[in-house]
């Protein structure tokens, strides 16, 4: 049991330290188009995007797949970006919600590039383990319970400042996107700088 809290609180805690947010950062841009009464759409884009992420972890923790710490790095706030942007140019549009396939193929793709960035840590903490297999689903475990209380707070803050502070769902999806992109922004470039392009 003390090994299941510790990979547990260490999933946990990878992901809700503020110290490396950009995990927050996307999960904010992929939360902020939907509202409690969209919560099905809404589950249906983060348990694929945990399935990308909890396939790409694994491949990588058992060396199945060999991963450029670098690359990820660089492709992390690409994630954010790309997603952030859609928020914006698609805000208010009604064709947005008809393509629900497009949304899950990226939200796939987007995972696997976020679980190689969990990767190296994991690779760490368990380098002297012989069996990675119940630490990788206690440490995953973890991970879910940060995203879902993310999740859960950036639809509470959402309704606050739609239905108390009467902003539409179109300026707040741009607003908060918006927002993040300049947050993003940096952490794009110094990844771009670590890459020597």
């Amino acid at each position: 049991m003390d090994t299941f809290w510790f990979y547990f609180k260490e999933g946990l805690y990878h992901v809700l330290d503020w110290n490396a947010y950009d995990h927050i950062l996307f999960l904010v841009v992929l939360t902020i188009p939907y509202t409690f009464s969209s919560w099905k759409r809404l589950l249906s884009l983060v348990t694929v995007f945990t399935i990308g992420h909890t396939i790409s972890l694994s491949l990588a923790a058992y060396g199945v797949v060999k991963i450029n710490t670098t690359l990820i790095e660089f492709l992390i706030p690409v994630t954010i970006l790309i997603t952030a942007l859609y928020n914006i140019f698609t805000a208010g549009k009604k064709g947005r919600k008809e393509q629900v396939g497009v949304y899950l193929i990226a939200a796939l793709f987007f995972g696997l590039i976020h679980g190689f960035g969990f990767s190296t840590y994991f690779k760490m903490m368990t380098a002297s383990t012989e069996s990675k297999f119940l630490p990788l689903l206690e440490y995953t475990l973890g991970i879910e319970t940060s995203q879902i209380i993310i999740v859960l707070l950036v639809l509470l803050v959402s309704f606050i400042g739609q239905f108390v502070f009467r902003f539409s769902l179109r300026d707040w999806v741009m607003v908060v996107s918006a927002i993040v992109i300049g947050v993003a922004i940096p952490i794009f470039k110094n990844a771009l700088i670590a890459l020597n392009i």
